[in-house]
């Protein structure tokens, strides 16, 4: 497969909420309590374009995943319950979702993966993120791809669980 992980256009905003929508319905079907606060919404979505942080994962110019990947930019991570591997420059992602029609096919991991790649390219060598304690696809992934569990951290009052993944130099 012919993947291509690029920044999102504003006009993608609708592709991405939709894929997103599914996401938070799955989330709550699984009675998980995470995203079911309101958050995502399209709002997060264009504030993430608009910084040029949010990014799809295309095949066939069709959008079938997102995600939100910054840099250095997440505040509550420096209250971490636990401690951190690195203290260095970190990539963070938020937000990975895949489109319904194109679950189980590895596509968090594809995005992951890219996440390092633009790590690499920025010369950072920690990806740092967070999930909820009952996200066990995403725990399972961050698992299979070497994360470690840092600690918690807190977002909109509830725990998450904290990871890092430090690359090879």
């Amino acid at each position: 497969m012919s993947y291509q992980f690029r920044k999102a256009n504003l006009s993608e905003i609708p592709s991405i909420w939709d894929i997103l929508q599914k996401a938070i319905q799955r989330r709550k079907e699984d009675g998980s309590n995470q995203w079911q606060d309101g958050y995502p919404n399209p709002e997060v979505i264009q504030k993430d374009i608009e910084k040029e942080t949010g990014f799809v994962l295309t095949i066939e110019n069709q959008i079938i995943g997102y995600t939100a990947v910054l840099i250095n930019d997440e505040p509550e991570y420096a209250k971490i319950i636990g401690k951190w591997l690195t203290n260095e420059d970190f990539v963070v992602f938020h937000r990975v979702a895949i489109a319904e029609e194109h679950l189980g096919k590895g596509l968090s991991k594809v995005i992951l993966n890219y996440i390092e790649d633009f790590a690499l390219s920025k010369q950072i060598y920690s990806i740092k993120a967070d999930t909820n304690f009952d996200n066990f696809a995403m725990l399972s992934i961050f698992e299979k791809l070497g994360y470690q569990h840092c600690g918690e951290v807190y977002f909109r009052g509830g725990e998450r669980l904290a990871f890092e993944k430090v690359l090879n130099k």
